[in-house]
């Protein structure tokens, strides 16, 4: 394709809200942390390497009896609160503008663990009830 040489009506969508098809067998929970695995199907986030955070699920997608992408999944792009890991893996108001890491799918913590854990997003606050975690 050449450049414009004249206006062009572009396509637009919010983009906080994404679908995308959902892992065999996965069963994801509103409210929960989705992550995406490496052959593009959403999963419940947990602990293990390679995975994309996409946001939190908006609403119960089971497909625990179907194959990869039997249904789609809601999910919405954004700042969300998780629970906090413990030890040294705890988060505190010293870790805002770092990256966290996935625990489970309403956890996060401040190590990547020997890299066994995936990004979560960057840490945009902490308090006594969770983490505010920005996913991108």
């Amino acid at each position: 394709m050449a450049a414009l040489t004249k206006d062009r009506r572009t396509p637009y969508r919010p983009g906080d809200l994404i679908i995308v098809p959902a892992a065999a067998a996965a069963k994801l929970f509103a409210g929960s942390l989705a992550a995406r695995k490496a052959a593009g199907y959403a999963a419940p986030a947990s602990t293990a390497a390679n995975l994309v955070a996409l946001g939190r699920v908006e609403e119960l997608a089971d497909n625990s009896s179907g194959a990869d992408g039997d249904i789609n999944v809601t999910i919405r792009r954004g700042v969300f609160r998780w629970a906090n890991s413990a030890g040294g893996d705890k988060i505190t108001g010293a870790d805002v503008g770092a990256d966290a890491y996935i625990v489970d799918d309403q956890t996060v913590a401040k190590t990547h663990a020997g890299n066994t854990r995936s990004k979560a997003g960057r840490i945009l606050g902490v308090e006594s009830d969770g983490v505010w975690v920005e996913t991108r």
